[in-house]
């Protein structure tokens, strides 16, 4: 089984931009344990930029992509070597591997890239995992490491996410008020006053809580918790309660569906009739061209759609068959999305 554990960038790194060596070092020591008790584990790590500003003679995290870009690339050397030289103490092998949305947005390359991970944990290597930032624009990115490392837990199968910061768990509101409590489950945060990102990264508790409920509803436990102490994620895996747990909504759905879900974004939207709703829930069949009432957006036989009721409910996401002037178009017999290549979204029994 294995076990995907993120690391924010405060606790990779300072506020002067210097890598937090006894942090990682104790973080290291609970990678090999866990590895010894003959689970995998793979680290995705914030950091790059963080590392790269002081590098490039930056006195703070810049703006503009082409410089965010270019302190990842200086700054993704010195992570790499981090992680490299806390998991040698341990006899532990890593390895680097930097994606983009688009690596797992279509299907062949995100196959390609699970063979890979797979590859690399069968061999006892720890990945660490990053978003490639040298590459990525506004336009394609995860948006930041949480949702990244919920992508991993996901085309990995992991049996747990752990999402290590600063604080032990989500509080009800920002941990500094006197009245925060810390909750325990996941399904108290609904209420919870969630906090943006720091100065050094994209992230924060809200993008935490929403990368842990994509791996929850596909059937991951996963758990936010603090990444200081001793014997952090060591004891999370065994059970321990710590920080706040989210559990598994859902069973494990195939490959195939889990990518379609999660991974492929959608690139338009098709309002079915009352008849094509209820062929989809009840029937199980495939959606035609004819059942389809409104059709949003552009898109062409490959691409990603989600699939609306009249109301606006939406239902689930397919891969259509047909190209948005073909759906238009409405021709009788047309296909517009099979059976084989949609994920339906727990939706409420048909009447």
């Amino acid at each position: 089984m294995t076990v995907v554990v993120k690391f924010g960038s405060s606790l990779v790194c300072d506020g002067n931009g210097r890598v937090r060596r006894s942090l990682l070092a104790a973080r290291a020591a609970d990678i090999a344990a866990i590895a010894a008790g003959g689970e995998s584990v793979c680290i995705v790590s914030s950091g790059a930029i963080a590392l790269g500003v002081p590098l490039l003679g930056l006195a703070r995290r810049p703006r503009t992509t082409p410089q965010l870009q270019a302190a990842s690339a200086a700054g993704q050397v010195q992570l790499q070597l981090a992680w490299e030289a806390a998991l040698r103490r341990h006899g532990i092998r890593v390895a680097q591997v930097l994606l983009s949305a688009g690596d797992l947005a279509e299907r062949g390359s995100y196959v390609n890239v699970r063979n890979a991970l797979r590859a690399l944990l069968r061999l006892g290597v720890v990945p660490v995992v990053n978003e490639n930032d040298a590459t990525a624009t506004d336009e394609i990115t995860f948006g930041d490491n949480d949702a990244l490392a919920a992508q991993v837990a996901v085309l990995l199968g992991a049996r747990l996410l752990v999402l290590l910061t600063e604080v032990d768990g989500v509080y009800s509101a920002h941990p500094a008020e006197p009245d925060a409590q810390p909750l325990a489950s996941g399904d108290a945060v609904a209420t919870a006053s969630l906090g943006k990102g720091s100065a050094l990264g994209r992230g924060g508790m809200e993008s935490k809580v929403a990368a842990a409920r994509l791996a929850a509803g596909a059937g991951i436990q996963t758990v936010i918790a603090s990444g200081r102490g001793e014997d952090v994620v060591s004891a999370i895996t065994a059970g321990e309660a710590r920080g706040t747990k989210f559990t598994a909504t859902a069973p494990p759905a195939s490959a195939f569906r889990l990518w379609l879900r999660h991974a492929k974004p959608a690139s338009g939207r098709l309002v079915v009739d009352e008849g094509a709703r209820q062929a989809l829930l009840a029937g199980g069949g495939s959606l035609l061209a004819v059942g389809v009432v409104e059709c949003a957006g552009s898109f062409e036989p490959g691409d990603a759609v989600e699939l609306a009721a009249l109301d606006g409910t939406v239902l689930g996401k397919g891969i259509v068959s047909a190209s948005a002037e073909e759906l238009l178009a409405r021709r009788r017999g047309v296909e517009a999305v099979h059976r084989d290549r949609l994920v339906l979204y727990d939706p409420a029994p048909v009447k």
